[in-house]
């Protein structure tokens, strides 16, 4: 096996790594703690697109984690930063909240519902009819689709919800028209935030507690990968998938003497 270069850069999920049902994951706050001590590039990475960094930031901090907005990266903002290189200066219809409408008017796109060059989907919890059918009937007019990530559900104390993938899939089932998913596995997003903090992706290493997204999308950039068993993600799972991390470890407490 080729021999890796020692870890320079770090890139971690947020849910199921360092928080878990808005607990802290215990050796969470030692993993940040260390890492910003040694002053090694990292960031915070989550599909999620409702909140902005800011928010995320505020949020984390309330539980006891120092996140400096600046080391936060969301679907919304690897969104934004793809069209911004793809189609700069752009319009677009957007189904989605606050961390996702500012990432894109922060790359100078103008949001619109006449005749956007696309429509982009993205998290919220009130999903309505009216703007699906705008979103829709767009689309069937020539709007390009994107979506921030293809989660099919998200968590919530009362039980699973219906997310961005799911959504996307009544647009698609309307319109025939498949969406570009910029969100994990898609190893953009991740090249995208190494971009984000001059990481290169050989000196990189990428934690998670999925194998069909942290893992997956850090393998498909070039990373070593880590998977915690804090999350989502069982030992007996991980015998299930084509692929393997890294290491499994029990949790990112078993990490903090890497940094």
């Amino acid at each position: 096996m080729a021999h890796r270069k020692p870890i320079e850069s770090w890139l971690t999920d947020m849910d199921g790594v360092l928080m878990h049902e808005g607990v802290p994951v215990p050796g969470a706050d030692a993993f940040i703690k260390k890492l910003r001590e040694s002053d090694r590039p990292f960031l915070v990475l989550t599909n999620n697109s409702i909140y902005t960094a800011r928010d995320l930031h505020a949020r984390l901090n309330r539980i006891g984690l120092d996140v400096p907005a600046e080391n936060i990266w969301t679907s919304a903002l690897a969104t934004a930063s793809f069209l911004d290189n793809q189609h700069p200066g752009g319009t677009a219809y957007v189904i989605g909240e606050a961390g996702l409408t500012t990432a894109l008017h922060d790359a100078g796109y103008v949001l619109t519902d006449s005749d956007p060059d696309f429509v982009i989907l993205g998290e919220t919890r009130t999903y309505s009819f009216e703007a699906l059918t705008k979103a829709i009937r767009l689309i069937n007019k020539g709007a390009r689709f994107i979506a921030t990530n293809p989660d099919n559900t998200g968590p919530s104390p009362e039980g699973a919800l219906p997310a961005t993938g799911s959504v996307a899939a009544l647009i698609t089932k309307a319109t025939g028209k498949e969406p570009y998913f910029v969100g994990k596995p898609n190893p953009l997003m991740m090249r995208s935030a190494l971009n984000t903090i001059g990481a290169h992706s050989e000196s990189s290493a990428m934690i998670g507690d999925r194998m069909d997204t942290d893992v997956l999308a850090g393998l498909e950039a070039g990373m070593e990968t880590f998977l915690v068993l804090t999350g989502l993600t069982t030992m007996a799972d991980v015998e299930r998938f084509p692929y393997r991390p890294t290491k499994v470890v029990d949790s990112i407490a078993d990490l903090v003497d890497l940094v």
